[in-house]
Protein backbone atom coordinates (compact mmCIF):
# COMPACT_ATOMS: atom_id res chain seq x y z
CA UNK A 1 0.00 0.00 0.00
CA UNK A 2 1.04 3.42 -0.66
CA UNK A 3 1.53 6.43 1.86
CA UNK A 4 -0.84 8.40 -0.98
CA UNK A 5 -4.39 8.20 -1.68
CA UNK A 6 -6.43 9.53 -4.59
CA UNK A 7 -10.65 9.76 -4.54
CA UNK A 8 -11.80 10.02 -8.06
CA UNK A 9 -15.97 10.36 -8.16
CA UNK A 10 -17.33 9.18 -10.92
CA UNK A 11 -14.10 7.54 -12.09
CA UNK A 12 -14.89 4.07 -14.01
CA UNK A 13 -15.09 5.57 -17.20
CA UNK A 14 -14.45 8.69 -19.22
CA UNK A 15 -12.72 11.62 -17.84
CA UNK A 16 -12.52 10.31 -14.88
CA UNK A 17 -10.89 6.63 -15.65
CA UNK A 18 -8.14 8.16 -17.47
CA UNK A 19 -7.35 10.76 -14.05
CA UNK A 20 -7.71 7.50 -11.93
CA UNK A 21 -4.84 5.91 -14.40
CA UNK A 22 -2.77 8.94 -14.27
CA UNK A 23 -2.59 9.00 -10.35
CA UNK A 24 -2.29 5.26 -10.12
CA UNK A 25 1.09 6.03 -12.77
CA UNK A 26 2.03 8.76 -10.50
CA UNK A 27 2.48 6.22 -7.70
CA UNK A 28 -0.80 6.95 -5.55
CA UNK A 29 -3.13 4.33 -4.10
CA UNK A 30 -6.71 5.26 -5.91
CA UNK A 31 -10.69 4.69 -4.72
CA UNK A 32 -12.80 5.43 -7.49
CA UNK A 33 -16.51 6.03 -7.08
CA UNK A 34 -19.38 4.95 -9.55
CA UNK A 35 -23.14 4.91 -9.43
CA UNK A 36 -24.18 1.86 -11.46
CA UNK A 37 -21.91 0.13 -13.70
CA UNK A 38 -19.93 -2.67 -11.98
CA UNK A 39 -18.54 -4.18 -15.18
CA UNK A 40 -16.42 -0.76 -15.96
CA UNK A 41 -15.31 -0.32 -12.62
CA UNK A 42 -14.23 -3.64 -12.36
CA UNK A 43 -11.87 -3.30 -15.40
CA UNK A 44 -10.72 0.23 -14.11
CA UNK A 45 -9.36 -1.50 -10.80
CA UNK A 46 -7.69 -3.74 -13.17
CA UNK A 47 -6.03 -1.31 -15.00
CA UNK A 48 -5.13 0.76 -11.85
CA UNK A 49 -3.29 -2.13 -10.38
CA UNK A 50 -1.73 -2.98 -13.06
CA UNK A 51 0.51 0.16 -12.23
CA UNK A 52 1.62 -1.51 -8.81
CA UNK A 53 -0.97 0.38 -6.46
CA UNK A 54 -3.96 -0.35 -4.56
CA UNK A 55 -6.99 0.21 -6.23
CA UNK A 56 -10.38 0.04 -4.68
CA UNK A 57 -14.05 0.62 -6.31
CA UNK A 58 -16.91 1.85 -3.82
CA UNK A 59 -20.73 2.11 -5.18
CA UNK A 60 -22.78 5.09 -3.99
CA UNK A 61 -24.39 8.11 -5.06
CA UNK A 62 -22.57 11.27 -4.80
CA UNK A 63 -25.75 13.29 -4.36
CA UNK A 64 -26.80 11.58 -1.38
CA UNK A 65 -24.91 12.75 1.76
CA UNK A 66 -25.55 10.06 4.00
CA UNK A 67 -24.24 7.80 1.40
CA UNK A 68 -21.19 9.84 0.97
CA UNK A 69 -20.58 10.43 4.50
CA UNK A 70 -20.97 6.62 5.14
CA UNK A 71 -18.29 5.68 2.01
CA UNK A 72 -16.06 8.45 2.75
CA UNK A 73 -16.00 7.05 6.36
CA UNK A 74 -15.15 3.46 5.04
CA UNK A 75 -12.31 4.73 2.62
CA UNK A 76 -10.85 6.53 5.54
CA UNK A 77 -10.99 3.98 8.46
CA UNK A 78 -9.22 1.89 5.97
CA UNK A 79 -6.51 3.60 4.23
CA UNK A 80 -6.09 6.61 7.13
CA UNK A 81 -5.47 9.27 4.86
CA UNK A 82 -6.95 10.95 1.43
CA UNK A 83 -4.10 12.77 -0.46
CA UNK A 84 -6.01 13.72 -3.72
CA UNK A 85 -9.98 14.18 -4.34
CA UNK A 86 -11.17 14.72 -8.18
CA UNK A 87 -14.89 16.01 -8.09
CA UNK A 88 -15.65 14.29 -11.34
CA UNK A 89 -18.99 12.95 -11.28
CA UNK A 90 -21.71 14.47 -13.80
CA UNK A 91 -24.50 14.13 -15.89
CA UNK A 92 -26.38 15.86 -18.48
CA UNK A 93 -29.90 16.59 -18.80
CA UNK A 94 -30.08 18.61 -21.62
CA UNK A 95 -33.33 20.59 -23.16
CA UNK A 96 -34.11 24.53 -23.68
CA UNK A 97 -34.70 26.39 -20.71
CA UNK A 98 -38.53 26.95 -21.66
CA UNK A 99 -38.90 23.04 -21.77
CA UNK A 100 -36.65 22.18 -18.79
CA UNK A 101 -38.84 20.74 -16.08
CA UNK A 102 -37.24 20.65 -12.34
CA UNK A 103 -36.60 17.42 -12.65
CA UNK A 104 -34.12 18.01 -15.37
CA UNK A 105 -32.70 20.87 -13.09
CA UNK A 106 -32.09 19.52 -9.94
CA UNK A 107 -30.99 16.30 -11.03
CA UNK A 108 -27.82 18.05 -12.81
CA UNK A 109 -27.51 20.70 -9.87
CA UNK A 110 -27.84 17.43 -7.15
CA UNK A 111 -25.14 15.82 -9.37
CA UNK A 112 -23.19 17.99 -10.71
CA UNK A 113 -22.61 20.74 -8.13
CA UNK A 114 -24.35 19.74 -4.40
CA UNK A 115 -22.67 16.30 -4.59
CA UNK A 116 -18.84 18.15 -4.71
CA UNK A 117 -20.59 19.91 -1.39
CA UNK A 118 -21.21 16.55 -0.26
CA UNK A 119 -18.32 15.06 -0.93
CA UNK A 120 -15.60 17.92 -0.32
CA UNK A 121 -17.12 17.90 3.59
CA UNK A 122 -15.40 14.86 5.21
CA UNK A 123 -12.33 15.10 3.10
CA UNK A 124 -11.32 18.26 3.94
CA UNK A 125 -11.74 17.16 7.64
CA UNK A 126 -9.22 14.63 6.81
CA UNK A 127 -6.83 17.06 4.84
CA UNK A 128 -7.25 19.27 7.50
CA UNK A 129 -5.72 16.91 10.35
CA UNK A 130 -3.02 15.83 7.58
CA UNK A 131 -2.50 19.48 7.05
CA UNK A 132 -1.57 18.58 3.03
CA UNK A 133 -4.06 17.99 0.48
CA UNK A 134 -5.53 18.95 -3.65
CA UNK A 135 -8.08 18.56 -5.10
CA UNK A 136 -9.50 19.73 -8.26
CA UNK A 137 -13.29 19.95 -9.33
CA UNK A 138 -14.07 19.08 -12.66
CA UNK A 139 -16.30 22.37 -14.23
CA UNK A 140 -16.45 23.11 -18.00
CA UNK A 141 -15.95 25.89 -20.08
CA UNK A 142 -20.21 26.07 -20.49
CA UNK A 143 -19.91 27.07 -17.06
CA UNK A 144 -17.54 29.78 -18.03
CA UNK A 145 -19.52 30.78 -21.22
CA UNK A 146 -22.60 29.25 -20.89
CA UNK A 147 -24.23 27.12 -23.79
CA UNK A 148 -27.74 26.92 -25.32
CA UNK A 149 -29.58 23.96 -23.56
CA UNK A 150 -27.95 23.63 -21.01
CA UNK A 151 -28.67 26.23 -18.13
CA UNK A 152 -28.98 23.44 -15.67
CA UNK A 153 -25.42 22.20 -16.62
CA UNK A 154 -24.20 25.77 -16.92
CA UNK A 155 -25.22 26.37 -13.68
CA UNK A 156 -23.41 24.18 -11.86
CA UNK A 157 -20.55 23.95 -13.51
CA UNK A 158 -19.95 27.83 -12.80
CA UNK A 159 -21.17 27.24 -9.16
CA UNK A 160 -17.95 24.69 -8.85
CA UNK A 161 -15.85 27.77 -9.72
CA UNK A 162 -17.29 29.64 -6.81
CA UNK A 163 -16.94 26.86 -4.84
CA UNK A 164 -13.35 26.50 -6.47
CA UNK A 165 -12.05 29.52 -5.47
CA UNK A 166 -13.73 30.27 -2.33
CA UNK A 167 -12.01 27.13 -0.62
CA UNK A 168 -8.85 27.87 -2.22
CA UNK A 169 -8.76 30.97 0.27
CA UNK A 170 -10.23 28.65 2.99
CA UNK A 171 -7.80 26.17 3.46
CA UNK A 172 -4.51 27.71 1.67
CA UNK A 173 -3.37 28.05 5.44
CA UNK A 174 -3.68 24.46 5.89
CA UNK A 175 -1.63 23.93 2.61
CA UNK A 176 -4.76 22.26 0.98
CA UNK A 177 -4.87 23.26 -2.79
CA UNK A 178 -8.39 23.74 -4.60
CA UNK A 179 -8.21 24.40 -9.02
CA UNK A 180 -10.99 23.81 -10.81
CA UNK A 181 -10.42 22.30 -14.63
CA UNK A 182 -12.98 23.90 -17.23
CA UNK A 183 -12.99 20.97 -19.60
CA UNK A 184 -14.19 21.66 -23.54
CA UNK A 185 -15.39 19.00 -26.06
CA UNK A 186 -13.91 15.74 -24.70
CA UNK A 187 -14.50 12.39 -26.45
CA UNK A 188 -16.60 10.50 -24.08
CA UNK A 189 -19.23 8.39 -23.81
CA UNK A 190 -21.14 11.86 -22.61
CA UNK A 191 -20.26 13.18 -26.29
CA UNK A 192 -20.56 10.41 -28.65
CA UNK A 193 -23.73 11.13 -29.96
CA UNK A 194 -23.31 14.91 -30.53
CA UNK A 195 -24.59 15.77 -34.68
CA UNK A 196 -22.57 18.87 -34.82
CA UNK A 197 -19.18 17.81 -34.25
CA UNK A 198 -17.71 18.92 -37.50
CA UNK A 199 -19.16 22.20 -37.02
CA UNK A 200 -17.70 22.41 -33.38
CA UNK A 201 -14.46 21.85 -35.20
CA UNK A 202 -14.48 25.42 -36.72
CA UNK A 203 -14.45 27.05 -33.54
CA UNK A 204 -11.65 24.82 -31.76
CA UNK A 205 -8.01 26.42 -32.86
CA UNK A 206 -6.54 23.04 -32.84
CA UNK A 207 -9.36 21.33 -34.54
CA UNK A 208 -9.68 18.44 -32.59
CA UNK A 209 -11.83 17.01 -29.77
CA UNK A 210 -9.85 16.68 -26.30
CA UNK A 211 -9.56 13.13 -25.17
CA UNK A 212 -9.69 12.04 -21.27
CA UNK A 213 -6.08 12.14 -21.04
CA UNK A 214 -5.78 15.50 -22.17
CA UNK A 215 -7.82 16.31 -18.86
CA UNK A 216 -6.24 13.88 -16.88
CA UNK A 217 -2.72 15.65 -17.74
CA UNK A 218 -3.67 18.39 -16.30
CA UNK A 219 -5.56 16.85 -13.29
CA UNK A 220 -1.93 15.75 -12.57
CA UNK A 221 -0.42 18.69 -13.24
CA UNK A 222 -2.51 20.62 -10.61
CA UNK A 223 -2.48 17.93 -8.15
CA UNK A 224 1.26 16.02 -8.03
CA UNK A 225 3.33 18.58 -10.11
CA UNK A 226 2.37 21.77 -9.30
CA UNK A 227 2.75 23.26 -5.26
CA UNK A 228 2.19 26.95 -5.89
CA UNK A 229 -1.19 27.12 -7.64
CA UNK A 230 -4.37 27.43 -5.91
CA UNK A 231 -8.11 28.86 -6.79
CA UNK A 232 -7.17 28.85 -10.36
CA UNK A 233 -9.42 27.38 -13.51
CA UNK A 234 -7.77 25.79 -16.31
CA UNK A 235 -9.44 25.77 -19.15
CA UNK A 236 -8.45 22.96 -21.61
CA UNK A 237 -10.34 23.31 -24.66
CA UNK A 238 -8.23 23.38 -27.65
CA UNK A 239 -8.19 27.18 -27.19
CA UNK A 240 -11.99 27.18 -28.36
CA UNK A 241 -13.07 30.34 -25.41
CA UNK A 242 -10.30 32.58 -25.66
Amino acid sequence: MSEKLALVTGGSRGIGKACALKLAQAGYDVVINYAGNTEAANQTIEEIKAFGVEAEAFKFDVSNQESVDENIAKIVEKYGRIDILVNNAGITRDDLFIRMDADKWNAVINTNLNSAFYVSKPVIKVMMKQRSGAIVNMSSVVGVSGNIGQANYSAAKAGLIGFTKSLAKELGSRNIRVNAIAPGFIATDMTKDLANTEEMMKFIPLKRMGTPEDIAAAVKFLTVDSTYVTGQVLEVDGGLII
